[in-house]
């Protein structure tokens, strides 16, 4: 966008989205004026820092999200947030990385070729024989696949499994999953002796000999969260979160001369709006109750970070969290308009809607009720233990052609958009900063 016509939107936004002649106005700004709730060249400023080049995509475990985590760091300190139980805002944690190594099978003294072997274990070293105790069980044809393969995963025995040549192509996507190394919260070397399933696509009888090896790398790696503080004042021990995700998916095939997915959308606009939402209050530094801004790890790989920092925290001490995904662009709705999943979950986008009343802008529900978004993003763990946890967006699903790919750059961005939605959520928020509406909780979900 350039800068004439942003600086045109600067002048002209309190009057074309927010009526200062309302009350609620005269309420939410009596510290800070409407204009200063945002500063349009910070945005831009932190977007186009967080999804530079520089920052190589921003993938977990990657020199570009050390970068990320330091440049966090720098602005949360520069706005003055106190830490909450952190070194340097950072709530760093370990997590194992399971890279599958090489895998050998013989079924009666036949050789099984490696693209027909799946591998689901998190153990560093196995081997078998028709002497161990393995289960020797059977996907057949006409059989429910993902179902089956499902239930043998989560059994708890070691198993076997002959995979009927009728599901091939199920077996290669499935086989495609799992080469790829993947993350879990335990640390794997704790736990040598899990069970273990090896797939194989074969229209073989039970086997009367079999001969299994297969090896796995496993890493113990550090993932750090970012996490600055408003101490509350009457109400200290009632929490507000703001939160986004800071990492990205990193380096992929080239496109031309574009390797970098830089993740401006995904999840830069969401951090930069979390940023700027803690410069807001810092500033009014009248919030009676705390205020957490959160900038989650490895959300990409499996919401890592967010069920981190939810496992350290009393969820009952969660009044609200307000988790921003993807804003930088036009929403379904229009402009001035954000999504909000999980919408009747509670009450929480009812109470901003009426601190936003008097504006432009309106709180929608969530337009992709079959995505089952509520449980698909960082909100997600906190809203399964009963907390009006919602995540906030704009993105249209089903025209976003840049999501997980190289073009998803800010040259793509609405930049008013953001604004906006930063406005929005602020002043929508303000009665619940302030201890004045508490929303209601969401139904837990049974464990």
């Amino acid at each position: 966008m350039k800068r004439s016509i942003l600086n045109a939107f600067i002048g002209l936004f309190a009057l074309a989205v927010f009526h200062p002649s309302t009350s609620v106005m005269a309420q939410v700004t009596e510290n800070v004026s409407v204009s200063n709730i945002v500063d349009v060249a910070e945005v831009e400023r932190i977007l186009n820092t967080l999804a530079s080049d520089e920052m190589e995509g921003r993938a977990s475990f990657s020199r570009g999200i050390e970068k990320a985590a330091q440049f966090i760091a720098v602005e949360y300190a520069k706005i003055g947030l106190e830490e909450f139980g952190t070194t340097d805002y950072r709530q760093t944690f370990y997590v194992s990385r399971i890279s599958p190594g090489d895998s050998e099978v013989t079924l009666n003294g036949q050789h099984i070729a490696s693209e027909n072997i799946i591998v689901a274990s998190t153990n560093p070293r196995v081997t078998w024989d028709q002497n161990s105790q393995v289960e020797i069980l059977h996907i057949k044809e006409g059989e429910e696949f993902a179902t089956r393969y499902r239930a043998i995963t989560n059994s708890g025995k070691n198993a076997l499994v002959l995979v009927d040549p009728s599901f091939t192509s199920l077996f290669t996507r499935y086989k495609g999953f799992t080469s790829r190394s993947r993350v879990s919260q335990a640390s794997a070397h704790t736990s040598q002796d899990a069970p273990s399933t090896v797939f194989i696509l074969s229209d073989s009888a039970t086997p009367q000999t079999f001969q299994v090896s297969f090896t796995n790398e496993i890493e113990d790696l550090p993932l750090s969260n970012m996490i600055g503080m408003i101490p509350g004042r009457s109400k200290a021990d009632e929490y507000v979160i703001f939160s986004a995700h800071y990492d990205h998916i990193g380096i992929l095939p080239a496109v031309g001369q574009d390797s970098i997915a830089n993740g401006a959308d995904d999840d830069a606009s969401g951090v930069s709006a979390v940023i700027s939402l803690a410069q807001y209050y810092k500033k009014r530094n009248d919030n009676e109750r705390t205020l957490l801004f959160v900038a989650f790890t490895a959300e990409e790989i499996g919401l890592i970070g967010s069920q981190y920092f939810s496992s350290q925290l009393n969820p009952d001490q969660v009044t609200a969290m307000i988790n921003i995904e993807m804003i930088g662009k036009d929403s379904r709705f229009g402009p001035n308009a954000l999504y909000v999943t999980g919408f009747d979950q509670s009450n929480l986008a009812n109470i901003m809607q009426e601190n936003v009343r008097n504006t432009e802008f309106a709180f929608h529900p969530d337009p992709y009720p079959t995505q089952n978004l509520f449980y698909r993003s960082d909100n997600a763990t906190l809203a399964a233990a009963g907390v009006p946890a919602h995540s906030f967006s704009t993105v249209q699903i089903e025209k976003d052609q840049y999501y997980h790919t190289v073009g998803d750059e800010v040259s793509t961005l609405n930049i008013e958009n953001i604004v906006s939605s930063i406005q929005a959520i602020a002043i929508g928020a303000q009665s619940i900063v302030a201890g004045k509406d508490t929303p209601n909780r969401v139904a837990k979900l049974a464990r």
